[in-house]
């Protein structure tokens, strides 16, 4: 015999001489703890059913101990804002040994009636679509040749972006072939502490189309620094 019951706000498949980690219970060790809230009792073939809860059934428990869980690592990191945060936690658990279910007063759930599916309407004849006038055809626009979004390389932000582009590199071929030092002439005028080192390679990578692996790159920089 089996039971799907609730335990501090979360259900479980439980049988008898089973041992279950639940949330922290009141109880204190060594206690006996009785559980009414029962969806589901199984017995072989024969399964009862509640609406939600089963009116009389009980699962009976004895609470074996109180510890915690293993510990869980919270990281959190925000790209190029340079905040990172680490937390750790350790859940509150009971252990508990299931000793008895019972069903006493327990309603079955009546068994489904099997309903005849409806004949298929006949489909009505669909009428003829009245021709549409041809649509004019806008005349296609020109295409325009851009260059690179800059912004993709880790510590690149809008404005660096917009003094490169000023200065004749718009593309991610044009970034790689630049020397960082050459770089770093270029935006000296831009406000913070910029560390160009990582950039060409970061282009060229970005240029090869190797994003995977550019994005795996940049998940460990700081603002461009290795």
């Amino acid at each position: 015999m089996y039971a799907i019951v609730e335990i501090a706000g979360q259900q479980f498949k439980v049988a008898k001489d089973q041992k279950v980690f639940v949330n922290r219970l009141s109880t204190e060790e060594g206690k006996k703890v009785d559980f009414d809230n029962v969806l589901l009792i199984g017995d072989g073939d024969d399964i009862t059913l509640g609406a939600p809860a089963i009116d009389g059934a009980q699962v009976g428990a004895k609470v074996l101990r109180h510890l915690k869980g293993d510990k869980v690592i919270v990281f959190k990191k925000k790209r190029r804002k340079g905040y990172r945060v680490k937390n750790g936690h350790r859940q509150s658990l009971s252990e508990i040994v299931i000793e008895s279910i019972t069903s006493s007063g327990a309603k079955k759930a009546a068994p489904k009636k099997e309903t005849k599916k409806a004949e298929p309407k006949a489909a009505a004849p669909k009428k003829e679509a009245a021709p549409k006038a041809e649509a004019k055809k806008a005349p296609a626009k020109k295409a325009t040749s851009k260059g690179d979004d800059l912004k993709k390389v880790e510590g690149i932000g809008p404005k660096i972006a917009e003094t490169l582009n000023a200065a004749g590199i718009t593309t991610f071929a044009e970034l790689a072939k630049t020397d960082a030092a050459k770089i770093s002439e270029i935006i000296s005028d831009v406000r913070g502490n910029h560390v160009t080192d990582t950039w060409p390679a970061q282009a060229q990578m970005a240029a090869d189309g190797k994003w995977d692996e550019l994005k795996k790159w940049q998940d460990e920089l700081d603002g461009g620094k290795a």
